[in-house]
């Protein structure tokens, strides 16, 4: 009887569990795959990075230091990638933001220094966000940008 009780209630709650519908994630191997080609740019260019990758809850998916790179690079790098992961835009584009409206750059954890970027799909949904640092805000910028070019054929 509690078999067939389960398994009534399963069956007739099958549409609620369809209706949820799917939710895009940043794969680990999209992760790898962006922080392998900003650290190539980085080792062509002269660079030293800290990349760090995290997915919408702004949870740190992979993280890159390299040799002799700057230790509060690793935190800036997080930091970055947490500001584009919480305010879906680029840290440069707060960084604009914030000469409008003040207050933003006082938000504690909010990088206002170029090099995060948000990973959105083609459909515009938010799946992580990557902050680089190491070199100089602009150069952090291009790094990370080059990341997500990398993975432009996997946000479709």
């Amino acid at each position: 009887m509690k078999k067939l009780v389960v398994a009534s209630f399963l069956i007739l709650n099958i549409p609620t569990v369809f209706a949820i519908g799917y939710q895009p994630v940043l794969s680990l191997s999209m992760a790898k795959k962006m922080a392998e080609s900003c650290e190539r740019l980085a080792i062509k260019e002269g660079w030293k990075m800290n990349i760090a990758i995290v997915d919408n809850g702004a949870n740190l998916k992979f993280f890159i230091r390299q040799d002799d790179s700057f230790l509060k690079s690793v935190e800036l790098a997080q930091q970055k990638a947490i500001t584009s992961a919480g305010l879906p835009f680029s840290t440069k584009a707060i960084a604009e933001i914030a000469t409008k409206l003040p207050g933003v750059a006082l938000i504690p954890g909010v990088s206002i220094i170029e090099g995060g970027l948000p990973i959105l799909t083609a459909k515009g949904q938010l799946i992580g966000a990557i902050g680089v640092s190491g070199a100089t805000a602009e150069q952090d910028g291009i790094c990370a940008q080059a990341a997500l070019d990398a993975i432009k054929n996997d946000l479709n």
